[in-house]
C-alpha cells in the first residue's frame, strides 16, 4: 500500500502546485445523467434501481459528474479542480494489468473561459510533471490529436455525418488492431464505402509533431475545411506554448488517436508506455491458436468474469487520457456553457506497471511496507535481561513527540534477530539499539540498515542519549538529501551509506560521489551542489 500512497501523494503534490482545489461528487448518478456521453462504451456502465423506482448508475468516470456539478453551481465560472476517487465499469477484468471493474482515477480539470490553448498546454505540462515525479522520465509518450482535425479529415474523405462518431471509434482501435482489421470493421460493421475507408487510411496511420502538422497545412483540400483549419490553428498555437513550458518533447501528434467518448470537442490526448499495447493482435492470436489446435485458444474468454491477465491480446492500455470538452456542461445547464479541459490518470494501471518494473529491475530496492524511519531495539540476553520495555517505550515516545516515525517489537523480552528481521521486512532505514551498558553511559547505538559488510559503520555508532532526537533527525535529513542526489542523477542506487558522502566530499570532491553510486557518475549539473548540501547537513553542530 505504501507504493500506492506515494503515487497518490506525488500526483496530489503536482495538482496543488498548479493551483488545484479538490471537490467530491456522488458515487452514483441518475441514469439519464450518464446516458449518451460515452459512445460505444456506454454498455460498460453499471445500472442500479433504487427502492423508489428511480434508475441510477454508478459513475463511469469523474468528468461527467464534474460537469453536472458545474451546471448546478452557476456561480462557479472558473475553477482548477482535482478529484481522486473510484469509478466503475462492467469490463472483463485483467487484474495484473490494472484493468478492474472498480478502480481509482485521479483527475485534474481547468474550467472557464480563457485565451486559446493556454489551459490545454498546462494540462500537458502537468502530465509531464506527474510521470517525471514518479520516476518515469523517458519511458512514456503523450499521444495527441484534435477532434476538429479528425472530423475534418473524415468530412474531406466523404464520411456521412451520421457515421463520423462510429468511424472515429473504429479508428481509435488502431493502437491494438492492424489497419486491415480496422478497415474491415469500418466497411463490414459500420457500412462505410470502401473507397472512403481507403482515403481515411492514407491519413490516420501518420504520426509526428510539427512536421506532420506542416504536411496537413500544405494539403489544400484539408486546409479549406473549416473544422480542419481551426484544429490545425489550435495545434500550431499549442505546440508553441508547449515549447514555452518545456513540455513538447514527450508529445507525439498521432492521427490515429480518436478517444471513444462522445463529449470531446477539441484537443485530445492519452499517455502510453511499454505494455500499453497488446503483445499480439487478435488476428495473430487466432492464427497461432489455429496452428496449435490441441491447445486452449488465446483470446477473450466467453466468461465475462474470468481474469484476462494472461491474455496476450489485451494490453494495459493508456495510463492517462483526457482532452477538451466545451459543450458537456451545457448538456445539463440548458444554456450556460463552461469550456473545460482535463486529464485523468489511471492509478491502478500505473501501479501495475510500477510493480512490474520493480520486479524486473533487480538493482532497485524492495519497496518499503511502512513509512517508519527508526526501529527501536533492545540488546541483551541471559536471565537478568529485562527487555528494556520501559526504555524502548520512552525512546519511542520521545521520537514521536519530535515527529519522527518509529516503532518497536511488541515483546517484553525480544530477541535481537527477531527485531532486526522486523525492521528489514518493513524496510526501516535506521535502527536505534538500546543496551544496559550503553544506557548507563548515557549512550545509545544508531545503525543504518543495509550497509555493506565491509563498511566501517556496519555496526553503527554511539550517540548521546540526551540528544538522540537531534542526532536521529540529522541522519534522516542527510539520507533524504542523498536519496535526492541519486534520483536526480538517474535513479542510481547508493550502496555505501550516508556517512561516506562527507568523507568522499572532503577527500576528493564531488567526483568521488560516482564511486559511491555503483560506479556511474551522477549528473554534473546537480551533483556538486547537492553533495555539498548533504555534507553540510551531516557535519556536527560544532563544525557549522
Amino acid at each position: 500500500m505504501l507504493v500506492r500512497e506515494k503515487i497518490f501523494s506525488s500526483i496530489t503534490d503536482v495538482f496543488k502546485r498548479h493551483g488545484g482545489t479538490t471537490i467530491d461528487t456522488p458515487v452514483f448518478e441518475l441514469k439519464e445523467i450518464l446516458a449518451g456521453k460515452y459512445g460505444e462504451d456506454s454498455k460498460l456502465i453499471y445500472d442500479l434501481a433504487d427502492q423508489g423506482g428511480e434508475l441510477c448508475s454508478l459513475r463511469y468516470d469523474l468528468t461527467v459528474p464534474f460537469a453536472r456539478y458545474l451546471a448546478m453551481n452557476k456561480d462557479i465560472t472558473q475553477i482548477k479542480r482535482y478529484h481522486i476517487a473510484k469509478v466503475y465499469r462492467r469490463d472483463q477484468p485483467a487484474v495484473s494489468k490494472g484493468r478492474m471493474r472498480e478502480f481509482y482515477q485521479c483527475d485534474f480539470d481547468i474550467a472557464g473561459t480563457y485565451d486559446s490553448m493556454i489551459p490545454d498546454a498546462e494540462i500537458i505540462r502537468i502530465i509531464n510533471e506527474v510521470f517525471d515525479s514518479l520516476g518515469w522520465k523517458g519511458t512514456y509518450t503523450i499521444k495527441l490529436n484534435s477532434r476538429k482535425i479528425l472530423d475534418g479529415i473524415f468530412q474531406v474523405c466523404g464520411v456521412p455525418e451520421a457515421l463520423i462518431r462510429p468511424i472515429s471509434s473504429a479508428v481509435d482501435k488502431l493502437d491494438k488492431m492492424s489497419w486491415e482489421d480496422v478497415r474491415k470493421e469500418m466497411v463490414e460493421e459500420k457500412g462505410l464505402d470502401p473507397a472512403i475507408a481507403d482515403k481515411i487510411g492514407k491519413w490516420v496511420v501518420l504520426k509526428g509533431q510539427r512536421d506532420l502538422l506542416e504536411k496537413l497545412q500544405q494539403d489544400e483540400e484539408l486546409s479549406n475545411n473549416p473544422s480542419m483549419a481551426q484544429g490545425m490553428a489550435d495545434l500550431d498555437l499549442l505546440f508553441t506554448i508547449l515549447e514555452y513550458f518545456d513540455a513538447l518533447h514527450t508529445v507525439s501528434f498521432d492521427l490515429s488517436l480518436a478517444r471513444g467518448l462522445d463529449y470531446y470537442t477539441g484537443v485530445i490526448y492519452e499517455v502510453v508506455t511499454e505494455g500499453s499495447a497488446p503483445a499480439v493482435s487478435a488476428a495473430e492470436a487466432a492464427a497461432q491458436a489455429a496452428a496449435r489446435p490441441s491447445k486452449k485458444k488465446a483470446g477473450k474468454s466467453g466468461d465475462p468474469d474470468e481474469d484476462r491477465s494472461n491474455d496476450p491480446t489485451l494490453g494495459i492500455g493508456s495510463i492517462a487520457a483526457g482532452g477538451r470538452y466545451d459543450n458537456l456542461v451545457g448538456m445539463f445547464s440548458g444554456k450556460t456553457q463552461v469550456p473545460c479541459v482535463g486529464i485523468s490518470f489511471g492509478i491502478d494501471r500505473i501501479f501495475s506497471i510500477t510493480k512490474a518494473r520493480m520486479a524486473a529491475q533487480k538493482t532497485i530496492e524492495r519497496p518499503r511496507k511502512t513509512d517508519v524511519d527508526v526501529y527501536v531495539m533492545a540488546f541483551g540476553g541471559g536471565k537478568d535481561f529485562t527487555g528494556l520495555l520501559k526504555e524502548r517505550s520512552q525512546v519511542c515516545a520521545r521520537l514521536w513527540d519530535a515527529g519522527i516515525k518509529a516503532e518497536f517489537l511488541y515483546k517484553v523480552k525480544p530477541k535481537l534477530p527477531a527485531q532486526f528481521k522486523a525492521a528489514e521486512q518493513n524496510g526501516v532505514p535506521f535502527a536505534l539499539i538500546l543496551g544496559e551498558d550503553e544506557l548507563a553511559q548515557g549512550k545509545v547505538r544508531i545503525k543504518e540498515m543495509g550497509l555493506a559488510s565491509d563498511h566501517p559503520l556496519k555496526e553503527g555508532e554511539l550517540i548521546s542519549f540526551e540528544n538522540l532526537t537531534e542526532e536521529v533527525q540529522q541522519r534522516l535529513t542527510g539520507k533524504k538529501q542523498l536519496d535526492s542526489i541519486t534520483q536526480q542523477a538517474g535513479g542510481l542506487r547508493v550502496v555505501h551509506g550516508i556517512k561516506d558522502v562527507k568523507a568522499l566530499e572532503a577527500e576528493s570532491g564531488p567526483a568521488a560521489m560516482a564511486q559511491a553510486t555503483d560506479g556511474a557518475a551522477p549528473a554534473p549539473a546537480v551533483e556538486p551542489v547537492l553533495a555539498a548540501q548533504v555534507a553540510e547537513s551531516l557535519a556536527p553542530a560544532a563544525e557549522k
